[in-house]
C-alpha cells in the first residue's frame, strides 16, 4: 500500500496516467473504506493484539515506532496530495 501511495504521488508529479495509477487509486480507496468501517483501525489489529504483550504502536507493523504512530496521517497526506496533483493534471487534459 505504501508503494501504491507513493506511485500516486509520483504519477501526480510526472503527469503519468496508466493502469498502475488506476489500480493504485482503487486499492487505496478500498483500504480507506475498510479503515472507515473499522473506526480507523486495521481489522487485523485486534487479532494481533491477542498474541502480543507489548503496547507499542509498531507491534504489528515493521516500521519505526514514531512512523507507526502517525502512519495514517503521514501516508494519508501523501495520498491526498498525490490525488490532488492527479486531478489537476487530469483536468488539464480535458
Amino acid at each position: 500500500m505504501v508503494a501504491a501511495t507513493f506511485y500516486i504521488f509520483y504519477a501526480g508529479v510526472t503527469n503519468t496516467f496508466n493502469l498502475i495509477l488506476y489500480i493504485s487509486i482503487v486499492l487505496l480507496v478500498i483500504e480507506t473504506a475498510v479503515l472507515l468501517l473499522n473506526k480507523w483501525t486495521c481489522p487485523l489489529t485486534p487479532l494481533a493484539r491477542k498474541y502480543d504483550i507489548g503496547k507499542k504502536d509498531n507491534f504489528d507493523i515493521y516500521l519505526p515506532n514514531w512512523l507507526a504512530k502517525y502512519n495514517k496521517i503521514i501516508f494519508g497526506a501523501i495520498f491526498v496530495t498525490g490525488m490532488i496533483l492527479v486531478i489537476i493534471n487530469w483536468m488539464r487534459i480535458l
